[in-house]
């Protein structure tokens, strides 16, 4: 399975595309898409949402995996966040690529094992995880990384059913 992790944003969106088959992850590459400061909001989102629709086209994943907005302090840093990751969703959407969305809580839990896991410790589980030599930098990447990893270890738990609407019994 071929996912591509979002970290979503407004300056600076992070990318992390994987194949992954059973407990074996391959990174096939990791970045960020950057927008430049004092840009219009609707410049910068028509940036995010042109890059978006080639990294879609270039990696062609079966999943997209992205991190659930949660408001944290600075409300207006999670509403221009909210603008960028509504401009992703429509491109995943228009590309015909299902989304799954995750709470960092889950991504720690899924890459560590423990959702209270500190950032150094998901890094350090993204580079084993992957046979790196080093996390993946900036942290905005690897953040995706962590977030495609999330998806392909949630997606191979015996819970997951796919698209199935109602819960299934075990």
């Amino acid at each position: 399975m071929r996912i591509l992790g979002i970290d979503p944003g407004i300056a600076t969106i992070g990318f992390g595309a994987l194949e992954s088959e059973k407990n074996s992850h391959k990174l096939i590459n990791c970045g960020v898409i950057t927008t430049p400061a004092h840009t219009s909001l609707s410049s910068r989102l028509e940036q995010i949402y042109d890059d978006m629709m080639q990294l879609l086209d270039l990696f062609k994943p079966d999943a997209v995996s992205i991190e659930e907005l949660f408001f944290n302090t600075n409300i207006t840093t999670g509403i221009s966040v909210a603008h960028g990751r509504g401009v992703i969703l429509l491109a995943c959407r228009k590309a015909g690529v299902k989304v799954y969305e995750y709470t960092p809580l889950q991504v720690k839990q899924a890459v560590v094992g423990y959702g209270r896991a500190e950032k150094r410790q998901v890094m350090d589980m993204v580079k084993r995880l992957c046979e790196l030599p080093a996390p993946p930098k900036p942290d905005d990447a690897a953040d995706a990384v962590a977030l495609a990893l999330c998806h392909a270890r949630s997606a191979t738990s015996l819970l997951y059913r796919g698209d199935q609407e109602e819960c299934s019994t075990i």
